[in-house]
This record gives C-alpha cells, sequence and structure tokens, in this order.
C-alpha cells in the first residue's frame, strides 16, 4: 500500500529510483516499527532527499501503519480482514471500506493495492 500512496500523482520512475531509499528510511515498511515513528522521525524523513518528501503522506503511512496493527489484532492477520469484506458488485465495498479505513487511499489507490495484493479484482477489464 505504501508503494501505492507514494505512487499517487508521481511519475512511476521517480518512486522506483527512489524506492530503495524509501524501504531503508521506513524501517523496511515494518508495521510495528513505522506505526511507532513519531514527529522526530517525520523530520528526519523530510530532510531525506533520497525520499519522496511529502508530509502528508509521510503522515499517512504512519497512520496507515496504525491502522494495519488494529486490523492485525482484530481480526488476527490483515488477508482474514479482507476476506471478512463483500467482495461483490467487484470490491466496491472493499474499496469503500479501505477508502475510509486508510488515509491518502481513494479508490484508484485501493483498487490497485488490492490488484498487486493478489485479490481477484477486475478493475481493468
Amino acid at each position: 500500500m505504501c508503494r501505492c500512496i507514494f505512487q499517487a500523482g508521481l511519475n512511476w520512475q521517480v518512486i522506483d529510483k527512489k524506492w530503495p531509499t524509501t524501504k531503508k528510511a521506513f524501517a523496511n515498511f515494518n508495521i510495528k516499527k513505522v506505526a511507532c515513528f513519531t514527529d522526530d522521525d517525520v523530520q528526519r524523513l523530510l530532510r531525506d532527499a533520497g525520499i519522496v518528501r511529502n508530509k502528508n503522506k509521510i503522515y499517512a503511512i504512519i497512520y496507515n501503519a496504525q491502522g494495519f496493527e488494529a486490523i492485525e489484532k482484530q481480526f488476527g492477520s490483515f488477508q482474514a480482514y479482507l476476506d471478512s469484506l463483500d467482495k461483490s458488485d467487484n470490491y466496491a465495498g472493499t474499496v469503500k471500506d479501505l477508502t475510509n479505513k486508510f488515509k491518502h487511499v481513494g479508490p484508484a489507490t485501493a483498487t490497485l493495492f488490492l490488484y498487486t495484493v493478489g485479490e481477484n479484482i477486475k478493475a481493468w477489464e
């Protein structure tokens, strides 16, 4: 989901070039570590020229990591959460739930995320 968020509004080549540094800056997207990032971490990230320095996207990544933790606590896993959602009408309810739960995730980002994690969404047909 993080890559989808950083990708929004930017050329994929920019994200691809910065991705190794971005992963390192965000503790390889370890949910538990990122969920504990503080304002000091945000300031550190905003000074890192190796990543996309968008304050809203950075805060969204931290907020969303906290959301992933809450989902794992409630459902046992993110997959169990996805499995609990209504996937009729080509995932419309699932997309809506994701856009409501996570920051900087609109319908296109939610759809791309579901597709990349292997859900059987038919968004591009």
